[in-house]
């Protein structure tokens, strides 16, 4: 009667997917290495909420308007859930160990998104902004 989730490995991984919203678990994988954020991505039809359960995670939003990125970076903290809402360009940092619940609309995985390449410059100001929460620095 009890369905039990449960997901080991490193990377994404969507596993309870009904008709209307789906959770799926990211686990710390070097993509998500902040030296390795190399883009941003959109969603236009759901909103995802991220839930840290593990570790250490910065939630990245972020505006474009012609080219100029304005980042905005959250800490996460364990016990609060953070909502991206639907057209905002986003990524999420992890350092090793670390694991987030994530849930959108159903299949959102498979479709309903669009990536944004970071330029050297835009991934230099993400990587000092992230860098001084990591570190407690500002």
């Amino acid at each position: 009667m009890i369905e039990l989730f449960q997901h080991l490995e490193e990377g994404y991984n969507p596993y309870l997917i009904t008709p209307k919203w789906q959770i799926a678990q990211l686990n710390f994988s070097g993509d998500q290495a902040l030296e390795n954020i190399i883009r941003l991505d959109i969603h236009h039809e759901t909103d995802e909420a991220f839930y840290l359960m593990h570790g250490k995670a910065v939630l990245v939003g972020a505006r474009i308007v012609e080219s100029e990125v304005k980042f905005d970076c959250e800490l996460m903290n364990r016990h609060v859930i953070y909502n991206i809402p639907r057209n905002v360009w986003h990524n999420i940092v992890m350092n090793p160990g670390s694991k987030v619940l994530i849930i959108e609309n159903s299949n959102t995985h498979l479709g309903d998104f669009e990536f944004y390449e970071l330029s050297k410059i835009q991934k230099d100001e993400l990587v000092n902004k992230v860098g001084q929460l990591l570190t407690g620095k500002e």
